[in-house]
């Protein structure tokens, strides 16, 4: 059961890569659509906590300042270990020490952050298939590559249970 700090998309950034990860679904390939409990929402994550408390986690990042709306344009597809594959996005460097500072708050609140969250590891992206095979990379690949670039505002940042899709809304 992980717990990440999240950025959410608008209503179109949203609408936008749910419609790709209908298509995916329609090719036959695993999407956050049928992943576990099927409640997953288009995110980009700024943090993964493997084991975590409710109230430590708001406590630890309840003195962050509000973050702004940030653009982002997926440009990309990244191919991660155990079948996921996401889009990539480059980010500025306000969204990097945004994510190094939520690291660093729940680091020294004592959580439990995964290693690929640690300040200086992050990689941004938006998962779009999950659970896929090698030989199924470059049908994942051709369907992204023709939908990109991708346009998403994130607008709201919260808190995610991904073993349930349950969330906080955040500042």
């Amino acid at each position: 059961m992980a717990l990440a700090v999240c950025l959410l998309f608008d209503d179109a950034g949203d609408r936008t890569i749910r419609q790709l990860w209908r298509r995916l679904e329609a090719r036959g390939l695993s999407t956050p659509l049928s992943h576990t409990h099927g409640r997953h929402r288009p995110h980009l994550s700024l943090a993964v906590l493997r084991s975590w408390e409710l109230p430590a986690v708001l406590d630890a990042l309840a003195l962050l300042p509000v973050g702004e709306p940030v653009h982002l344009q997926f440009q990309g597809v990244l191919a991660f270990p155990r079948g996921r594959v996401s889009l990539a996005t480059a980010v500025g460097a306000e969204l990097y020490r945004r994510q190094e500072a939520i690291a660093r708050a729940l680091l020294a609140a004592g959580l439990d952050l995964h290693k690929y969250y640690l300040p200086g590891r992050w990689i941004p992206h938006v998962s779009v298939a999950t659970r896929g095979s090698a030989q199924q990379l470059p049908e994942v690949a051709v369907t992204v590559l023709d939908a990109i670039p991708i346009h998403a505002n994130a607008v709201q940042a919260a808190l995610i249970d991904s073993s349930t899709g349950e969330s906080w809304p955040l500042r």
